[in-house]
C-alpha cells in the first residue's frame, strides 16, 4: 500500500521535494528556533504520513509534523512584474 504524504494544503508531496515552514518552530532539546520560510531540501518521507525527515545549513536528522509544511519553495520579496502593455503605458 502507497503512504500519501500531504502538506497543511493539501498538496502531495514525494521524496526529494523541498518544502517550506509556515510557522517558527522551537526544536526539542535545543535552543536553535527555526523560523517562517526556513526551506528543507530533499526530504525523506516516513513510514508515518504525518512526518518527514530533512535536514537544514544549521540542524541535520529533522523529522518535522506536515501540518508545519508547504510544498515548494515560496519567493519573499520577490519583484513586481508589470505586463507590458501597463508598462509602456506609464511611459
Amino acid at each position: 500500500m502507497d503512504i500519501k504524504v500531504r502538506d497543511s494544503n493539501g498538496a502531495q508531496l514525494a521524496e526529494g521535494d523541498s518544502v517550506t515552514l509556515t510557522k517558527d518552530l522551537k526544536l526539542k532539546g535545543s535552543s536553535t528556533v527555526l523560523k517562517r520560510g526556513t526551506v528543507i531540501k530533499n526530504i525523506h518521507l516516513t513510514d508515518d504520513p504525518d512526518e518527514i525527515e530533512g535536514r537544514t545549513d544549521k540542524v541535520k536528522g529533522l523529522v518535522l509534523r506536515t501540518e508545519f509544511l508547504e510544498e515548494g519553495v515560496r519567493a519573499t520579496g520577490s519583484p513586481v512584474i508589470l505586463r507590458k502593455s501597463i508598462f509602456e503605458s506609464m511611459l
